[in-house]
Formats: structure tokens, C-alpha cells, sequence
């Protein structure tokens, strides 16, 4: 692989089918069925950790807001606002602005 010399690094790769399913997965997992972790467990033989690794990874490639943005930017979102409760000491689901 040559890396882009515009900006230093290796060029991105396009998305798997796996990376396409994960985001067609955190599309619609909570019509299924049963716990989340199993779900992934099942059909992506990845333990959540791992999937979560990925997830992370995919949300930072251009395909992937190429490919289902709305997704990647709701995924995107809540990200960010757990980071933010995390450092600053509140819970997820407390409201941010008081």
C-alpha cells in the first residue's frame, strides 16, 4: 500500500460486508429479539468487546458516513456525550446544560 502523500498516512479502505452489517446492525438491533450482546455474539461471532472496537473504528471512517450517515452521526453523538458525562463526573442519561 502507498501511503497518501497529501496527508502522510496509509489511504483509507473501502468497507467489508462485516462493517457494512454492523451499521445495518446498529440501524434496527432493537427490533430483534433478546439482548444486544447476544445478537453480536450470534451473528457476528465477536465478543461486545471486540464489536465495540470495531464500532469505534468504523466511526471514524469516511465510508462508513458515507455509507449510512445518518447512523454514524447518531452513533457519533452519543459517543460524544458520554465522553463529556465521563469527564465531567455525570451519568449518560443526565441532562447536560444546568
Amino acid at each position: 500500500m502507498k501511503l497518501d502523500a497529501s496527508e502522510g498516512r496509509l489511504p483509507e479502505m473501502a468497507l467489508s460486508e462485516r462493517d457494512k452489517a454492523i451499521l445495518d446492525f446498529e440501524r434496527s438491533w432493537w427490533a430483534e429479539p433478546g439482548p444486544k450482546e447476544l445478537a453480536i455474539r450470534q451473528r457476528f461471532d465477536l465478543s461486545a468487546t471486540r464489536y465495540y472496537q470495531v464500532l469505534g473504528a468504523l466511526l471514524e471512517s469516511p465510508d462508513a458516513a458515507d455509507y449510512d450517515p445518518l447512523v454514524v452521526r447518531r452513533l457519533r453523538r452519543l459517543r460524544d456525550r458520554r465522553r463529556r458525562a465521563r469527564y465531567e463526573g455525570r451519568s449518560a442519561g443526565e441532562p447536560l446544560g444546568r
